[in-house]
């Protein structure tokens, strides 16, 4: 497909979106309005958007590019996902609510103390700059293979026009504007993800019933994986509570999918959207894994070598850009964009959001709307993005695994702690040694490393997404073993 077709429907599309930014924007920009919305966001544009944030280019490409070699094993770790998220909206959320806070980690300050405050926040800085990192990566290596290969322009300018256009159409209206453009994007998604199941099963001659057929009458349809519980990572438990934990630490304690959360009236609308966000996101993902399904059938029926391509994640870019017609490309394009950037630009809020309120403190500031703090948002929100590239680039450079791996992987070892943190809060009495905190969360993490590569040479078993939880109780365990014995604080 021509570069500069690809090229146009992209600039038009980021055209679109500054458009909506604009007229979300135009009344109001104040702080308020880009870190909770004014706290008037309607549940069900938030439960819709959040389906394109959560999904993001990793399910759009790196899910369906998995199927070839973990079949649908992956639905395993979606099943843990359900659970996980009817624990935040039944557990956290009413928490949140009754603490009225801005950011989430302000609850560890009132709980724990000043050091467990300031590592919350920066675990979730790390770990929130990483991950996105990871997806923005997936979707600049195919648009710089499709899209700017053809006049060879550098990856990491590549990357810079990306994250400019992100930034122009949040920096003034934030999660008011992100709430609508969401909205927008994950129309496109799914219509997308549609749209491509019919045109790969139309190319492989094949009606409603027969696609469902061949889906499930594939080599790829198996679910669930019941061998070799300490050898393997793809058992059913070790995906399933990995799913459960990864879930808790990466949406119910990370302040970018929690703060559309708090943008809205009430516990009880909040408590809806997740409900609704649940059942779409299962049945979403169960479509992505359909579509992973059908371009294996179609490269073995068309001849394409997919163990010549670098990584999994290229399959879906190469059979939909190269080996079917302009429309599917573009519906392709238009899916991947809209998936990955829905993430991108909520993960830059909820980034400036945190800096902003946890160590800048604009929540402790009388007037709102000064224009001098308005001023030191939008540096704020430079410095993320700018930040981002780097990671990015460090990334490509490091990075030989599927990225749906690489993600979880890291999101084992760097939202560990938190669990451990809140879980510390919440079900015990007991006080912290708050300067010690830090130094634990630090630690927890180097021992779990250490444990992953060697716990096969030492007991047999292969670490998988529960890693989470390894890495949780670890802290759990420090924070008890150096705790007090009693907080003399309101247990929240």
């Amino acid at each position: 497909m021509s570069p500069i077709i690809l090229l146009s429907f992209l600039l038009g599309y980021f055209a679109l979106l500054i458009g909506v930014a604009y007229l979300t924007s135009r009344n109001n920009s104040d702080n308020a309005s880009f870190f909770i919305a004014n706290r008037n966001s309607k549940w069900y544009l938030v439960a819709f958007g959040m389906i394109g944030t959560a999904l993001s280019g990793v399910t759009f490409i790196s899910v369906p590019g998995a199927v070839g070699k973990s079949d649908f094993g992956y639905f395993q770790f979606i099943l843990g996902n359900a659970v996980g998220f009817i624990i935040i909206a039944t557990v956290l959320l009413p928490l949140y609510y009754r603490l009225n806070i801005i950011s989430i980690y302000t609850y560890l300050e009132r709980r724990l103390g000043f050091w467990s405050y300031k590592s919350g926040a920066v675990i979730f800085l790390v770990s929130r700059t990483i991950g996105s990192a990871f997806r923005l990566y997936l979707v600049a290596i195919v648009l710089q293979k499709f899209i700017f290969d053809a006049w060879n322009v550098p990856f990491w300018l590549t990357i810079v026009i990306c994250l400019v256009l992100i930034w122009l159409y949040t920096h003034k209206g934030g999660l008011k504007t992100i709430i609508i453009t969401d909205t927008l994007q994950t129309v496109f998604l799914l219509l997308s993800v549609v749209l491509s199941i019919i045109f790969i099963a139309r190319s492989l001659n094949l009606d409603v019933a027969g696609t469902f057929e061949a889906v499930k009458n594939s080599s790829y349809s198996k679910v669930f994986f019941w061998e070799d519980f300490l050898g393997s990572k793809t058992h059913f438990l070790k995906q399933f509570l990995g799913g459960i934990f990864v879930t808790i630490a990466m949406t119910g304690l990370d302040q970018d999918l929690m703060q559309k959360n708090l943008s809205m009236k009430t516990i009880g609308e909040a408590q809806k959207n997740m409900f609704t966000f649940t059942t779409v996101f299962v049945i979403m993902n169960i479509f992505f894994l359909s579509v992973g399904a059908l371009l294996y059938l179609f490269a073995a029926n068309n001849g394409i070598d997919v163990a010549a391509l670098k990584t999994p994640d290229h399959l879906y870019p190469e059979i939909a850009l190269n080996h079917l017609n302009v429309i599917p490309g573009i519906i392709f394009m238009l899916g991947l964009t809209a998936a990955t950037f829905a993430t991108t630009d909520s993960a830059l809020t909820a980034l400036t959001t945190s800096f902003c309120v946890d160590f800048l403190h604009f929540d402790k500031k009388e007037d709102q709307n000064d224009p001098a703090l308005v001023r030191k948002r939008h540096l704020v929100h430079i410095g993320f993005s700018v930040l981002m590239v780097l990671v990015i680039m460090i990334f490509k450079i490091i990075n030989d695994d599927s990225v749906v791996n690489a993600i979880f992987k890291a999101a084992g070892y760097t939202y560990g702690p938190l669990v451990g943190l809140f879980a510390f809060g919440m079900f015990t009495k007991k006080a912290v040694t708050d300067r010690l905190v830090p130094y634990i969360c630090i630690l927890s993490p180097i021992l779990c490393f250490i444990i992953d590569m060697n716990s096969v040479a030492w007991v047999g078993y292969a670490l998988g997404f529960e890693l989470i939880i390894l890495n949780g109780l670890i802290t759990f365990l420090l924070l008890w073993v150096t705790g007090k014995t009693s907080t003399g604080q309101t247990k929240f």
